[in-house]
């Protein structure tokens, strides 16, 4: 066992530029389609999601769905670092609960996560929230950031919040940003308001966290309901997709080289949309390299991710399809990407 260890301690200094060795941090995004427990809770809209709803959720349903994301988040990246990931953002939680759950499985119960998690005000009863590794990361701050929406009528549009961590990772000050962005219900153009306004508020955010420090390390995530070319990303964000496109006020998102060649991380009506996206600022892609800094991302998408036969070949395998129990994993791929740290002891 001794030696296992010593191993899987090793393999997270690799050479990666030269004769450099350097620390691997795997962060993770996972939309988790509709973790819901099976309990009715009065305060949240879960009523189809219990044993006599429409979608017989079963406490043996629920646990297959635990165990299945757990499989998955402790797969990730550990080709490369021979763990599970330090950072996992999550969408479509439906409480905190879920998540002590999902890390108590057997799976996950060894790596010593933790949980950052408030609940919003949104319609279907679904959170975003952060997972960490104490051994990784010391959070020093955190809050939630209400998006207000308001329909046709003038009536308040229940959405998710924008949840922001800001930490210590291998002696640097970071920032996460966890999102899930209005859907495209109602048609894309339609609700394409929406995606600008949650844009402008992480926009806001990401600027009142570069006022105190131009130089700020920022890393914000989601399922963003637009792809990388979409407005919300190359207008109001600013986002770039090649480095030497990248400017001081923009952010680089490594998700839009991706996406031209052709890659998504979820598929409907014969066609892939890439929304599970992470956002950098300029200071992680362009730093010194001895400091803590982007590598590289990617979509994790297994074959038992997908659908193996049939029309949908290649899709992601959903927990459910309309109201058919699928017994999936989710209706997204999860993505992720790992940042460096040059080890001098």
């Amino acid at each position: 066992m001794g030696l296992i260890i010593l191993f899987v301690n090793v393999i997270l200094y690799f050479n990666c530029y030269g004769q450099e060795n350097y620390r691997v941090r795997t962060v993770v995004f996972y939309n988790l389609e509709n973790l819901f427990d099976i309990k009715n809770d009065s305060l949240v809209h879960d009523d189809d999601r219990t044993p006599t709803g429409k979608y017989n959720w079963t406490q043996e349903k629920y646990e297959s769905k635990l165990n299945a994301v757990a499989k998955v988040l402790s797969e990730i990246g550990k080709d490369r670092t021979g763990t599970t990931p330090d950072i996992i953002g999550v969408c479509e939680v439906e409480t905190k609960n879920v998540l002590l759950d999902l890390i108590s499985t057997t799976t996950l119960k060894d790596y010593g996560y933790q949980i950052i998690h408030f609940n919003s005000p949104d319609e279907r009863g679904i959170d975003v929230a952060l997972l960490y590794k104490e051994s990784s990361f010391l959070p020093i701050a955190f809050n939630s950031h209400r998006l207000l929406l308001f329909n046709e009528e003038g009536f308040r549009d229940y959405t998710r919040d924008q949840l922001v961590v800001t930490g210590i990772m291998d002696g640097e000050k970071l920032s996460f940003i966890v999102n899930h962005w209005p859907s495209r219900s109602g048609g894309e153009k339609r609700s394409r308001p929406n995606r600008i306004k949650a844009a402008l508020l992480n926009k806001r955010i990401i600027d009142s966290i570069r006022r105190e420090n131009p130089l700020a390390k920022i890393i914000s995530m989601g399922d963003l309901n637009d792809d990388p070319r979409d407005a919300s990303l190359k207008t109001v964000l600013r986002t770039k997709g090649k480095l030497k496109a990248l400017d001081s006020l923009g952010l680089y998102n490594p998700m839009e080289k991706l996406y031209r060649q052709g890659l998504g991380t979820l598929a409907y009506r014969d066609r892939w949309n890439l929304f599970d996206q992470f956002l950098l600022t300029p200071s992680l892609v362009t730093a010194n390299r001895k400091g803590l800094h982007y590598w590289q991302a990617h979509i994790f998408s297994p074959d038992y991710l997908m659908v193996q036969e049939g029309r949908y070949k290649g899709y992601p395998f959903r927990t459910y399809v309309g109201t058919t129990y699928q017994g999936g994993y989710a209706d997204h791929f999860p993505v992720y990407l790992y940042l460096l740290k040059m080890v001098t002891d």
